[in-house]
């Protein structure tokens, strides 16, 4: 039983893996406490991975109030999140450390 429970293991996790690999990416960058681009087009029905880019020597928190998203990134560094799938629309995202600059829409088509 010993000897099966790493294929067990590989067989459970490898189409994980695969789907992970397959998810479309898309980059927000943000630059003196603004993200380009402040609107972003993504595909509808399909879930992606954002990779968030501060470029600011100050953090920054990735928030939405319309998709569930709340991730810290760091001064002048990346991180990276699953978001989706979405239904066509509009969904505001923004900073919450710099909201009167940090504003943006995700486009879902």
């Amino acid at each position: 039983m010993k000897r099966l429970l790493p294929f067990v293991l590989a067989a459970l996790l490898l189409p994980l893996l695969a789907s992970a690999a397959d998810v479309a990416s898309y980059t927000l960058t943000l630059k003196d406490h603004r993200y380009q681009p402040s609107e972003l087009r993504i595909p509808a029905n399909v879930r992606i991975k954002l990779e968030l880019i501060n470029q600011d020597p100050s953090p920054e928190e990735f928030e939405s109030d319309d998709f569930p998203a709340e991730k810290i990134v760091m001064p002048n560094s990346r991180t990276s999140l699953f978001i989706g799938p979405f239904k066509p629309g509009r969904y505001r995202f923004y900073g919450d450390f710099h909201q009167p600059t940090a504003q943006g829409m995700l486009v879902v088509e």
